[in-house]
């Protein structure tokens, strides 16, 4: 039996500059500081991070998703690299930062948060299926670069291996830009194998170029109920113009949670191991434009809550989306324009002046819905049903326009978020 596997790629890139120049390895310099665990993080934190990281994530939403275009993102992933940018930053800059982004703890809080989140989702997975004949993977990682000899604070990079558990690679951005740009991007691509690929355009790093962080996610699940490949048959999906295209629909007839609300359905197909889920937003035909204007945490979170488990007949497309989202307009927009200005940036918990600034926010992302996950045919799939079958299952086609995003069951964090126009 094929299983329907699912991969999903994320990485930001955050480039720090300095105003002015002063006088092709990477080196790692260990903070001394160890990585905690576990985390002494008070007990509500975690939630309030939670909270503000997916409202951030519908505020990036509304910023970036304008036009009728595929989108895909990771708002998870885009928060953590940043959230290590704003611990060098100070002043106007940080209270910028920290409105735009939704980070309502103070600076030590957040931190301890975040990483206690992480560590949470590491757990994710023990005994559940991915694809390849290999285990359900969650894997994220993050790392920092940078300029051979800059006077980093110690402070700084203490935080970041405390909570982030990233080690300074060394590079020498004024001498070599481009060995270190490639360096980097080879990074990325070893993180998510090989499937993002020159995520550092030529002149994002030059000579005045000083850190770099990056953050990748890697996801690889199975689903916890298999679609039949012989079930699959083209079928029609219909556009915001009206017209329709033929693509591949995958059908099944299950037991899945459910919501209906006033112009929308909503379904959740859990993942092998029932610790994370996709959760798909199908506005009614011609209601798509409402829909995603009144999207916003809040809504998704009560249609989550109020999910029924029973029986549907599912169908929905195989598609693939990439994204490539340059972040510093969106993010200015939600109000973060000082830590992008060469004369106002304050991040002087670096390196301890006000040189400092952000000259580019780069994101790259990839998803594919796919049943050519053969390789976990040996997996196990625990489906729990009702006890009988209603005689008419709920109908959800999935055959126009919809929002969908993965979430982390027991914290609620949404880790991934996009929407489909059109899977051909």
């Amino acid at each position: 039996m094929r299983k329907l596997w699912l991969t999903l790629l994320t990485v930001p890139l955050i480039v720090v500059a300095a105003g002015c120049a002063p006088a092709a390895s990477a080196d790692v310099l260990q903070s001394s500081e160890p990585r905690q665990t576990p985390v002494e993080s008070a007990p509500d934190n975690r939630n309030t991070l939670v909270e503000g990281n997916n409202a951030f994530a519908f505020d990036l939403y509304r910023q970036v998703g304008e036009g009728s275009e595929n989108l895909f993102f990771s708002p998870y992933s885009i928060s953590l690299a940043l959230a290590m940018a704003y611990a060098g930053a100070a002043g106007d800059t940080e209270s910028q930062m920290a409105e735009a982004l939704r980070f309502y703890l103070s600076q030590e809080d957040m931190h301890e948060a975040f990483n206690d989140l992480d560590q949470e989702l590491a757990k994710r997975g023990e005994h559940a299926q991915g694809k390849d004949n290999e285990a359900f993977r969650l894997n994220i990682v993050n790392a920092i670069w940078g300029q051979k000899n800059y006077p980093f604070s110690e402070a700084y990079l203490d935080v970041l291996a405390r909570n982030y558990g990233a080690g300074l690679r060394v590079l020498d951005f004024q001498a070599e830009p481009e060995p270190s740009r490639k360096i980097i991007n080879r990074w990325v691509e070893q993180q998510t194998e090989d499937r993002i690929r020159d995520l550092i355009p030529q002149g994002a790093i030059d000579q005045l170029t000083r850190l770099v962080l990056t953050n990748a996610v890697y996801f690889n699940a199975a689903w916890d109920s298999q679609f039949e490949r012989k079930a699959t048959s083209p079928g029609p999906f219909y556009l915001l113009s009206g017209q329709d295209v033929e693509v591949p629909m995958m059908r099944q007839t299950g037991s899945f949670g459910h919501y209906r609300g006033s112009n929308y359905d909503a379904v959740e197909l859990p993942y092998d191991g029932r610790e994370m889920s996709m959760v798909i937003l199908v506005p009614d035909q011609g209601e798509f434009e409402t829909f995603e204007a009144g999207l916003e945490n809040g809504v998704v979170r009560h249609a989550i809550d109020n999910l029924q488990r029973t029986q549907v007949r599912f169908s929905m497309p195989r598609f693939s989306l990439e994204s490539t989202i340059d972040l510093k307009d969106a993010l200015s927009a939600l109000g973060m324009r000082q830590a992008f200005d060469p004369g106002a940036a304050d991040f002087s918990g670096m390196d301890g002046t006000t040189e400092l600034y952000i000259s580019d926010v780069l994101h790259k992302a990839f998803v594919e819905v796919d049943e050519d996950g053969t390789e976990a045919a040996a997996a196990t799939a625990v489906v729990v049903g009702t006890t009988s079958m209603p005689a008419d299952p709920i109908r959800v086609s999935i055959d126009r326009p919809f929002i969908f995003l993965i979430q982390d069951i027991e914290t609620n964090s949404i880790l991934f978020l996009g929407r489909v126009m059109n899977p051909s």
